[in-house]
């Protein structure tokens, strides 16, 4: 059986998946994203899909349904102006408007849950639609 963390928020648990990929992602590198979701059924937050290391930050845009939420994490390489490799961890808010009011309100109540245990990430993004997640804007906040 899986372990959990508990949320203090809605009684929403953080399975352990999603703190071990994490670590997996920050540490080794082997996930370039990650995308969590809310599980109603087992009132738990699960990982849904694990980028590889060669995969994008288009490949992460196109992964998120555009009419339900979700959580993701994505781990961005930059070149600063005096040529130095960097990555941020992103963390991003995906509350698209054709999502179900239910959802919205769940994904809002757990966020905060979900983001103790993933220690590391270093901006936070709220989307509900594609332009407000754009690569230029990733970008811009990185530097």
């Amino acid at each position: 059986m899986a372990m959990a963390f508990k949320m203090a928020t809605m009684g929403m648990a953080v399975m352990e998946e999603c703190k071990s990929s994490f670590m997996e992602m920050k540490t080794r590198r082997i996930h370039r994203y990650i995308v969590f979701k809310i599980d109603e059924g087992s009132r738990a937050v699960t990982v849904d899909k694990l980028g590889g290391p060669g995969e994008g930050y288009e490949d992460l845009a196109a992964s998120l349904p555009a009419d339900d939420c979700r959580y993701a994490v994505f781990d961005f390489d930059f070149v600063t102006v005096d040529n130095c490799q960097k990555s941020k961890i992103f963390f991003i808010a995906w509350s698209p408007s054709a999502s179900r009011i239910r959802s919205k309100m769940l994904y809002a109540t757990s966020k905060q849950g979900l983001r103790m245990v993933l220690d590391g990430v270093h901006y936070e993004v709220q989307a509900t639609d594609p332009t407000e997640m754009g690569f230029d804007l990733i970008l811009d906040r990185a530097k």
